[in-house]
């Protein structure tokens, strides 16, 4: 799953060079792989320490494959994640809208995009301080075109001005907002499970 939520081009490269050179040096690959290190130890400790299962080891190999699975945009999992407490599955389904690669099978705005997104924040912020500065956006070194970015930009207000009208639209069928909220988001990024509300009566599986 996370072969394939990198970049395919990479992939290419590793193949021709006969070497993992390629990845290393590949900052979407490198922010995919840290911010899903981060969020599966933060998720396992989160229900490991609510008690949803009896052991940390036993979270750990439980969260790492459906995290993984569901911000890669695959659709597997292996438990009904929907009965964890509401914060591990929201941030599993979250991770969906930008964790992927460009060029590769996952949805969501990408990792690319949402690098842009923050170093141009960065560069907005550092300029209220000093307005005369220059400094470009860059990604792996490279600069990023200010079209780029300004594209970037107005992809990013699009998509999220979609889940926002979308899910308003499903709120007025008389969906709650858990449902709306996720169904929306898993549609519009492909990514398969989604949490759903719990049922009344329903209880968390605990270990």
């Amino acid at each position: 799953m996370l072969v394939s939520a990198l970049n395919f081009a990479r992939h290419f490269m590793a193949w021709q060079q006969k070497s993992l050179h390629a990845y290393a040096t590949d900052s979407e690959a490198k922010a995919m792989l840290a911010l899903l290190a981060c969020a599966t130890l933060g998720v396992t400790l989160y229900i490991w320490l609510d008690g949803v299962y009896a052991s940390f080891w036993a979270s750990l190999r439980y969260v790492s494959f459906n995290l993984v699975a569901l911000a890669t945009t695959c659709g597997f999992m292996t438990q009904d994640f929907a009965v964890w407490p509401i914060f591990a599955p929201m941030v599993m389904l979250m991770l969906s809208c930008y964790s992927c690669n460009t060029g590769s099978t996952g949805g969501g705005i990408k990792m690319f995009r949402t690098l842009v997104l923050f170093r141009q924040a960065g560069r907005e912020l550092m300029l209220l301080v000093h307005p005369q500065a220059v400094r470009p956006v860059k990604i792996g070194g490279q600069v990023v075109q200010n079209q780029i970015v300004f594209a970037v930009l107005a992809f990013v207000v699009l998509y999220f001005g979609t889940v926002v009208v979308l899910t308003f639209a499903l709120l007025a069928s008389g969906l709650d907002f858990i449902s709306a909220f996720t169904a929306v988001i898993a549609c519009i990024n492909n990514a398969g499970p989604r949490p759903r509300r719990g049922r009344p009566g329903e209880q968390t599986t605990r270990a």
